[in-house]
Protein backbone atom coordinates (compact mmCIF):
# COMPACT_ATOMS: atom_id res chain seq x y z
CA UNK A 1 0.00 0.00 0.00
CA UNK A 2 1.67 3.32 -1.01
CA UNK A 3 1.40 5.69 1.97
CA UNK A 4 2.69 8.27 0.36
CA UNK A 5 -0.52 10.33 -0.26
CA UNK A 6 -1.77 10.03 2.70
CA UNK A 7 2.08 11.51 4.01
CA UNK A 8 1.30 14.46 1.92
CA UNK A 9 -2.07 15.02 3.39
CA UNK A 10 -1.95 15.06 6.64
CA UNK A 11 1.14 17.20 6.16
CA UNK A 12 -0.80 19.74 4.60
CA UNK A 13 -3.59 19.29 7.00
CA UNK A 14 -0.63 20.02 10.27
CA UNK A 15 -0.17 24.14 9.45
CA UNK A 16 -4.17 24.04 10.34
CA UNK A 17 -4.23 21.89 13.62
CA UNK A 18 -3.87 23.22 17.25
CA UNK A 19 -1.13 21.92 19.32
CA UNK A 20 -3.34 18.62 19.93
CA UNK A 21 -3.93 18.18 16.52
CA UNK A 22 -0.07 18.06 16.01
CA UNK A 23 0.45 15.82 18.51
CA UNK A 24 -2.09 13.48 16.86
CA UNK A 25 -0.50 13.37 13.40
CA UNK A 26 2.82 12.66 15.46
CA UNK A 27 1.23 9.83 17.12
CA UNK A 28 -0.86 8.92 13.81
CA UNK A 29 2.79 8.80 11.85
CA UNK A 30 5.53 7.27 14.08
CA UNK A 31 3.42 4.82 16.27
CA UNK A 32 0.57 3.80 13.66
CA UNK A 33 1.87 4.04 10.36
CA UNK A 34 5.23 3.53 10.73
CA UNK A 35 4.68 0.48 13.18
CA UNK A 36 2.14 -0.85 10.24
CA UNK A 37 3.82 -0.26 7.46
CA UNK A 38 7.78 -1.30 9.21
CA UNK A 39 6.59 -4.29 11.47
CA UNK A 40 2.86 -5.29 11.48
CA UNK A 41 2.45 -6.42 8.22
CA UNK A 42 5.34 -8.81 8.40
CA UNK A 43 4.41 -10.13 11.72
CA UNK A 44 0.95 -11.28 9.89
CA UNK A 45 2.69 -12.13 6.66
CA UNK A 46 2.66 -15.99 7.32
CA UNK A 47 -0.74 -16.01 9.56
CA UNK A 48 -3.16 -18.36 7.40
CA UNK A 49 0.35 -20.28 6.10
CA UNK A 50 1.65 -21.25 9.37
CA UNK A 51 -2.43 -21.72 10.85
CA UNK A 52 -1.55 -25.34 11.65
CA UNK A 53 -4.46 -28.21 12.44
CA UNK A 54 -3.55 -31.65 13.95
CA UNK A 55 -6.28 -33.54 10.93
CA UNK A 56 -5.42 -34.48 7.04
CA UNK A 57 -9.23 -33.37 7.27
CA UNK A 58 -9.57 -31.54 3.56
CA UNK A 59 -11.26 -27.79 4.23
CA UNK A 60 -10.45 -27.89 8.12
CA UNK A 61 -7.50 -25.69 8.54
CA UNK A 62 -9.78 -23.36 5.85
CA UNK A 63 -13.01 -23.26 8.06
CA UNK A 64 -10.85 -23.01 11.57
CA UNK A 65 -9.01 -20.53 10.47
CA UNK A 66 -11.83 -18.40 8.77
CA UNK A 67 -13.90 -19.23 12.34
CA UNK A 68 -11.03 -17.51 14.71
CA UNK A 69 -10.27 -14.80 11.92
CA UNK A 70 -12.88 -13.85 10.03
CA UNK A 71 -11.15 -10.43 9.10
CA UNK A 72 -7.18 -9.79 9.00
CA UNK A 73 -6.00 -7.32 11.20
CA UNK A 74 -3.61 -6.19 8.46
CA UNK A 75 -7.06 -5.02 7.11
CA UNK A 76 -8.89 -3.79 9.59
CA UNK A 77 -6.10 -1.31 10.37
CA UNK A 78 -5.32 -0.48 6.83
CA UNK A 79 -9.33 0.63 6.88
CA UNK A 80 -8.82 2.36 10.38
CA UNK A 81 -5.94 4.68 9.40
CA UNK A 82 -7.99 5.26 6.12
CA UNK A 83 -10.96 6.77 7.56
CA UNK A 84 -9.57 8.29 10.58
CA UNK A 85 -7.14 10.36 8.50
CA UNK A 86 -9.66 11.15 5.56
CA UNK A 87 -11.60 13.77 7.65
CA UNK A 88 -8.73 16.22 7.55
CA UNK A 89 -9.16 16.05 4.36
CA UNK A 90 -12.48 17.99 4.96
CA UNK A 91 -10.37 20.77 6.59
CA UNK A 92 -7.77 21.36 3.37
CA UNK A 93 -10.62 21.69 1.13
CA UNK A 94 -12.93 24.44 3.42
CA UNK A 95 -9.49 26.47 3.23
CA UNK A 96 -9.66 25.99 -0.62
CA UNK A 97 -12.81 26.85 -0.62
CA UNK A 98 -12.15 30.09 1.07
CA UNK A 99 -9.19 30.77 -0.77
CA UNK A 100 -11.46 30.53 -3.93
CA UNK A 101 -13.89 32.36 -2.69
CA UNK A 102 -11.36 35.80 -1.11
CA UNK A 103 -9.87 35.14 -4.80
CA UNK A 104 -13.06 35.99 -6.81
CA UNK A 105 -14.09 38.42 -4.32
CA UNK A 106 -10.65 40.68 -4.96
CA UNK A 107 -10.87 39.99 -8.62
CA UNK A 108 -14.79 41.49 -8.80
CA UNK A 109 -13.93 44.46 -6.63
CA UNK A 110 -10.11 44.92 -6.86
CA UNK A 111 -7.20 45.06 -4.39
CA UNK A 112 -8.56 47.45 -2.24
CA UNK A 113 -11.35 46.26 -1.17
CA UNK A 114 -12.58 45.12 2.08
CA UNK A 115 -11.47 41.14 2.71
CA UNK A 116 -13.88 38.67 3.26
CA UNK A 117 -11.97 36.83 5.88
CA UNK A 118 -9.21 38.13 7.91
CA UNK A 119 -7.23 34.39 7.55
CA UNK A 120 -8.79 32.42 5.63
CA UNK A 121 -6.56 29.27 7.81
CA UNK A 122 -8.17 31.08 11.15
CA UNK A 123 -10.78 28.81 12.66
CA UNK A 124 -13.81 30.63 12.61
CA UNK A 125 -17.26 30.16 11.36
CA UNK A 126 -17.64 27.16 9.04
CA UNK A 127 -14.30 25.94 9.65
CA UNK A 128 -14.36 25.78 13.47
CA UNK A 129 -17.25 23.31 12.63
CA UNK A 130 -15.83 21.73 10.22
CA UNK A 131 -12.98 20.91 12.01
CA UNK A 132 -14.65 19.90 15.23
CA UNK A 133 -16.51 17.57 12.90
CA UNK A 134 -13.48 15.56 12.28
CA UNK A 135 -12.45 15.61 15.15
CA UNK A 136 -15.89 13.44 16.48
CA UNK A 137 -15.54 11.44 13.53
CA UNK A 138 -12.04 10.40 14.68
CA UNK A 139 -13.09 9.61 17.82
CA UNK A 140 -16.26 7.36 16.25
CA UNK A 141 -13.71 5.91 13.58
CA UNK A 142 -11.44 4.88 16.22
CA UNK A 143 -13.83 3.98 18.95
CA UNK A 144 -15.50 1.33 16.25
CA UNK A 145 -12.65 -0.09 15.34
CA UNK A 146 -11.24 -0.97 18.80
CA UNK A 147 -14.94 -2.50 19.80
CA UNK A 148 -15.08 -4.48 16.59
CA UNK A 149 -11.22 -6.10 16.97
CA UNK A 150 -12.70 -6.91 20.74
CA UNK A 151 -15.89 -8.30 19.82
CA UNK A 152 -14.44 -10.06 16.33
CA UNK A 153 -11.70 -11.49 17.79
CA UNK A 154 -13.37 -11.67 21.31
CA UNK A 155 -10.78 -10.12 23.18
CA UNK A 156 -6.86 -9.22 22.42
CA UNK A 157 -5.35 -11.82 22.86
CA UNK A 158 -3.49 -14.93 20.83
CA UNK A 159 -4.05 -18.10 22.92
CA UNK A 160 -0.85 -20.49 21.53
CA UNK A 161 -3.56 -23.35 21.30
CA UNK A 162 -7.43 -23.31 20.30
CA UNK A 163 -9.98 -25.51 19.92
CA UNK A 164 -12.12 -26.12 16.71
CA UNK A 165 -15.08 -28.16 15.74
CA UNK A 166 -16.58 -26.85 12.57
CA UNK A 167 -17.49 -28.77 10.13
CA UNK A 168 -16.29 -30.58 7.69
CA UNK A 169 -13.87 -31.37 10.86
CA UNK A 170 -14.30 -34.80 11.85
CA UNK A 171 -14.02 -34.18 16.03
CA UNK A 172 -12.89 -31.54 18.44
CA UNK A 173 -9.40 -30.24 16.71
CA UNK A 174 -6.36 -28.95 18.08
CA UNK A 175 -5.00 -25.52 16.11
CA UNK A 176 -1.90 -23.80 16.53
CA UNK A 177 -1.26 -19.75 15.51
CA UNK A 178 1.92 -18.84 14.67
CA UNK A 179 3.60 -16.18 16.54
CA UNK A 180 0.96 -15.50 18.73
CA UNK A 181 2.94 -13.21 21.69
CA UNK A 182 4.44 -11.16 19.31
CA UNK A 183 0.59 -10.74 17.49
CA UNK A 184 -0.70 -10.17 20.97
CA UNK A 185 1.68 -7.38 21.63
CA UNK A 186 1.27 -5.36 18.55
CA UNK A 187 -2.53 -5.90 18.77
CA UNK A 188 -2.37 -4.08 22.50
CA UNK A 189 -0.08 -1.81 20.74
CA UNK A 190 -2.46 -0.50 18.08
CA UNK A 191 -5.14 -0.44 20.36
CA UNK A 192 -3.24 1.51 23.19
CA UNK A 193 -2.21 4.27 20.35
CA UNK A 194 -6.14 4.53 19.52
CA UNK A 195 -7.17 4.80 22.70
CA UNK A 196 -4.61 7.45 23.11
CA UNK A 197 -6.05 9.71 19.74
CA UNK A 198 -9.30 9.44 21.02
CA UNK A 199 -8.01 10.99 24.22
CA UNK A 200 -6.08 13.53 21.88
CA UNK A 201 -9.02 14.47 19.98
CA UNK A 202 -11.33 15.10 23.06
CA UNK A 203 -8.67 17.44 24.97
CA UNK A 204 -8.85 19.33 21.67
CA UNK A 205 -12.81 19.08 21.08
CA UNK A 206 -12.60 20.67 24.60
CA UNK A 207 -9.45 23.09 23.82
CA UNK A 208 -11.88 24.46 21.08
CA UNK A 209 -15.11 24.46 22.41
CA UNK A 210 -13.25 26.51 26.23
CA UNK A 211 -11.23 28.88 23.88
CA UNK A 212 -14.66 29.80 21.79
CA UNK A 213 -16.41 30.48 25.04
CA UNK A 214 -13.67 32.58 26.37
CA UNK A 215 -14.06 34.80 23.01
CA UNK A 216 -17.07 35.11 23.38
CA UNK A 217 -17.54 36.01 27.32
CA UNK A 218 -14.88 38.86 26.28
CA UNK A 219 -16.43 39.79 23.04
CA UNK A 220 -19.70 39.82 25.87
CA UNK A 221 -17.67 41.66 28.67
CA UNK A 222 -16.43 44.82 26.17
CA UNK A 223 -19.49 45.30 24.72
CA UNK A 224 -21.17 45.72 28.38
CA UNK A 225 -18.47 47.64 29.46
CA UNK A 226 -18.65 49.99 26.17
CA UNK A 227 -22.60 50.21 26.73
CA UNK A 228 -21.75 51.06 30.74
CA UNK A 229 -19.45 53.99 29.17
CA UNK A 230 -21.38 55.50 26.91
CA UNK A 231 -24.26 55.39 29.13
CA UNK A 232 -22.35 57.40 31.66
CA UNK A 233 -20.98 59.84 29.51
CA UNK A 234 -24.44 60.48 28.36
CA UNK A 235 -26.00 61.19 31.62
CA UNK A 236 -22.79 63.09 32.04
CA UNK A 237 -23.73 65.10 28.98
CA UNK A 238 -26.97 65.76 29.82
CA UNK A 239 -26.10 66.87 33.46
CA UNK A 240 -23.62 69.62 31.95
CA UNK A 241 -26.25 70.41 29.57
CA UNK A 242 -29.36 70.45 32.16
CA UNK A 243 -26.86 72.69 34.85
CA UNK A 244 -26.54 75.01 32.20
CA UNK A 245 -30.22 75.73 31.26
CA UNK A 246 -30.74 76.46 35.07
CA UNK A 247 -27.95 78.69 35.20
CA UNK A 248 -28.60 80.68 32.21
CA UNK A 249 -31.99 82.49 33.10
CA UNK A 250 -30.30 83.77 36.78
CA UNK A 251 -27.59 84.87 35.08
CA UNK A 252 -29.69 87.14 32.24
CA UNK A 253 -32.62 88.15 35.20
CA UNK A 254 -33.38 91.86 34.73
CA UNK A 255 -34.59 93.84 37.49
CA UNK A 256 -38.49 94.38 38.57
CA UNK A 257 -40.31 96.74 37.81
CA UNK A 258 -41.96 96.75 41.66
CA UNK A 259 -38.72 97.65 42.86
CA UNK A 260 -39.01 101.19 44.31
CA UNK A 261 -36.29 104.06 44.04
CA UNK A 262 -34.86 106.02 47.21
CA UNK A 263 -37.72 108.13 47.97
CA UNK A 264 -37.34 111.64 48.97
CA UNK A 265 -41.14 112.76 50.07
CA UNK A 266 -38.93 115.26 53.30
CA UNK A 267 -38.70 118.84 50.73
CA UNK A 268 -37.37 121.64 51.95
CA UNK A 269 -40.75 122.80 53.22
CA UNK A 270 -40.47 120.06 55.97
CA UNK A 271 -37.79 121.13 57.68
CA UNK A 272 -38.00 123.58 60.02
CA UNK A 273 -35.40 126.29 60.81
CA UNK A 274 -35.55 128.06 63.62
Amino acid sequence: MNWAFLQGLLSGVNKYSTAFGRVWLSVVFLFRVMVFVVAAEKVWGDEQKDFQCNTAQPGCHNVCYDHFFPVSHIRLWALQLIFVTCPSFMVVMHVAYRDERERKHTLKYGEGCRKLYKNTGKKRGGLWWTYVLTLIFKIAVDGTFVYLIYHIYEGYDFPSLIKCEQKPCPNKVDCFISRPTEKRIFTIFMVVTSLACILLSLFEILYLVGKRCNECFTQMHQSRNAAIQSRQVAMATSLVIGGKNQMEPNSLKLPSKDASAPSYSQGWGGTDYM
